[in-house]
């Protein structure tokens, strides 16, 4: 059975203390008060705003998803996805999990050294076995949670370990403006593939094509964890770079430029970038998303952050194709550990589109309705569950509204990127998606509970202007403003903060229901004649959590007719200085007797049924309160709803208030009705 938190909260509240005595009154023909509840203060917010950095979370914050253990070998998918496992070294790098714990310059391995002979093992293992070294959580279970069993990795074959030809630098100083920063004056222009195949091949044979996909194993780091760490975080400037984190030959520049900003250690830029392929050092956590572009074709959805003119992230921590693939205990700037069970080690789950993009969801598993469909129909009301588990009974895993009718189909102005580092891009988003972050599963790691609401591309392609990108996922920001936290701090003390363009400042994007609670129950894109609303929130008995989500068209052209009536159904006997009224709304609208069939998949009649009506309170007399936790209601026609107010009366005693409830139909704001209620103490 469903509960709402305010049913949680009330049977709670009526086990306090009593703190004094009053009466309410409905109206002057009132009879005496029935029922006693005992209240010693107002409850909070019904969905608080819980931001939680990514920095400051631990494996703690790790809740499991009830009653399934999606990493567990014995579970088989719809799909099986078959990997070979190939690991290489250096004559000039060891495999770091090799040496000694705490050894190695970066400070890794952080668990006991492992014999060369057992890597390509070690590693098989642990990204595919749960353990106590992962902490139970492999690539499989990753994609397994994500797609419902659907799709899973059900081998992961170890070769090797092989001695690469060239040293490291080699491979590595081949990209982003470092050819000419080797030891020994060469060019660096190798691509590290082609040498491990070549070694896998003459070992085992051509046996590439007995696997769906092969997983490069070297020995060392990604440049992608380590650049900034162990270059401008570390050290004040490219000449404060000690020389045993410089070049080998003194000669030569102990710095090499980088992808993101002009230099870093030539030990951190000296290792191999992941440049989109499944090779992966021994620090890298982003498997999961390298297997996104591979398996499913779909591409990167993340911004420069440091680049100007800045522009902001698309998805940023809720989607593990953008920097959500970063997600896990430490934060981003914990990426360099080895074994990677830090930074990276728990990326967020795909957002709504990418899962329909995939087929781990279907039509039938959404809720879809036609923007110009809700001119003609009114608005509609759906129940939408956490993503990372299955819809629970009567709900959605999402909310879409197509952005269709006549051309341009998103009507947005354009908003020059080069002035405003919040703009969209280009004006070429094809529909809204409304869906539920909870923080389980792999979503543990994601920084808020909440409803993510974001503008989709059908069709990938860059978001135009300067310094552009590829965006297909643009989260609405419920907290636009500059996040205002510190990035890192600088050898010298300074404090660097966040830039706007910087992932994190999507950490409080989510919308919440009911007041005060930090963030919007709301937004309107009034280029797009569409209203969104978060009307409630629930959970069930497995604590998983749901929302009642709403949308309208600001343009409806409805015909139905709109009414409800407001009622004091019972005068409760309260004997304490704050008090509760329930005030019950009843939807007498006219039935839907539309065409329904101009929405789409997933939008039967009873979605239509509903109205959605705006709270407001007020009471009249010295040192009265009067608190609602929900300016928004809605109800189905010819269902009922209560309203929950809270009066809290002065000290003195013999006071006497008048409360007043106004509540106004969303649909047709004409239709406005009001109850008053006289209170004393």
């Amino acid at each position: 059975m469903k509960r709402s938190v305010l049913s949680l909260l009330l049977p709670l509240a009526a086990t306090l203390l009593l703190l004094g005595a009053w009466t309410i009154a409905a109206g002057p023909q009132s009879k005496k008060p029935q029922a006693k509840v005992r209240l010693t203060a107002v409850p909070g917010p019904v969905d608080p705003q819980q931001v939680q950095d990514q920095d400051d979370m631990t494996w703690d914050d790790y809740k499991p998803i009830p009653g399934i253990n999606w990493a567990d070998p014995s579970l088989k998918p719809e799909r099986e996805f078959k990997m070979a496992l190939v690991a290489v070294d250096f004559s000039d790098q060891p495999f770091v999990i090799t040496q000694p714990k705490h050894s190695d310059l970066f400070g890794n391995p952080q668990i006991d050294p492992v014999k060369r002979e057992d890597v390509p093992r070690f590693y098989a293992d642990f990204w595919l076995k749960p353990s106590g070294v992962n902490y139970g959580q492999t690539i499989n279970g990753y994609w397994m949670e994500q797609s419902r069993g659907k799709f899973g990795i059900t081998l992961l074959e170890p070769f090797g370990p092989y001695r690469m030809p060239r040293p490291h630098w080699a491979y590595g100083l081949n990209e982003h403006r470092q050819n000419d920063q080797t030891p020994d004056g060469s060019r660096a222009r190798y691509r590290m593939e082609p040498d491990v195949d070549s070694l896998w091949r003459a070992d085992k044979g051509d046996i590439k094509g007995n696997y769906d996909a092969i997983l490069r194993i070297y020995a060392g780091y990604d440049e992608t964890g380590v650049w900034q760490e162990f270059g401008e975080m570390k050290f004040l400037s490219k000449d404060h770079i000690p020389a045993e984190w410089g070049n080998p030959n003194p000669d030569m520049p102990r710095w090499v430029p980088t992808r993101y900003v002009e230099w870093t250690s030539w030990k951190a830029g000296q290792m191999q970038w992941g440049l989109s392929s499944i090779r992966q050092g021994e620090n890298s956590g982003t498997i999961t998303h390298e297997l996104g572009h591979f398996a499913f074709r779909i591409g990167d959805n993340n911004n420069n952050p440091y680049i100007q003119p800045y522009r902001r992230v698309g998805s940023g921590p809720w989607d593990m194709m953008d920097r959500g693939s970063f997600n896990g205990p430490g934060g981003p700037h914990m990426r360099w550990v080895v074994p990677p069970t830090q930074g990276a080690a728990m990326p967020a789950g795909l957002m709504l589109r990418n899962r329909m993009v995939n087929g781990f969801i279907t039509d039938e598993d959404v809720i879809t309705v036609s923007r110009t469909g809700l001119v003609s129909t009114g608005l509609v009301v759906a129940r939408v569950t956490a993503r990372a588990v299955e819809p629970v009974p009567g709900s959605f895993a999402g909310f879409i509204v197509r952005l269709d009718g006549d051309l341009p189909h998103d009507r947005t102005p354009f908003e020059d990127p080069a002035n405003n580092p919040l703009s969209q891009g280009d004006p070429t988003w094809n529909f809204y998606s409304m869906e539920v972050i909870q923080r389980i599963g792999y979503d543990s790691f994601c920084p808020d509970n909440g409803v993510l609401l974001a503008k989709n591309k059908d069709r990938e392609g860059r978001n135009g202007g300067p310094n552009q990108f590829n965006c297909f996922n643009w989260v609405i920001d419920a907290n636009p403003g500059d996040i205002n936290v510190v990035d890192y701090i600088r050898p010298d003390g300074k404090k660097v903060m966040r830039t706007v363009a910087d992932y994190r400042q999507l950490n409080d994007a989510l919308f919440h229901a009911g007041l005060n609670s930090g963030s919007e129950f709301e937004y309107i894109d009034g280029p797009n004649g569409l209203h969104f609303y978060i009307l409630d929130i629930e959970r069930d008995e497995k604590d998983i959590l749901t929302y009642v989500l709403g949308v309208r068209s600001t343009e409806e052209k409805s015909a139905r007719q709109r009414n409800f009536n407001l009622s004091v159904p019972k005068v409760p006997k309260l004997k304490e200085r704050i008090g509760l009224i329930e005030v019950s709304l009843t939807n007498s609208d006219q039935a839907f007797n539309g065409d329904a069939q101009v929405h789409k998949a997933g939008s039967p009649e009873q979605y239509l049924s509903n109205d959605i009506y705006r709270i407001s309170a007020e009471v009249s007399g010295e040192g009265w309160e009067v608190t609602l936790l929900n300016a928004l209601c809605t109800a189905g026609t010819g269902k009922q709803v209560n309203i929950p107010l809270y009066v809290t009366a002065p000290q003195t005693k013999g006071s006497k208030a008048t409360v007043t409830l106004s509540a106004v139909s969303e649909s047709n704001p004409s239709v406005k009705k009001t109850v008053t209620i006289e209170v004393r103490n």
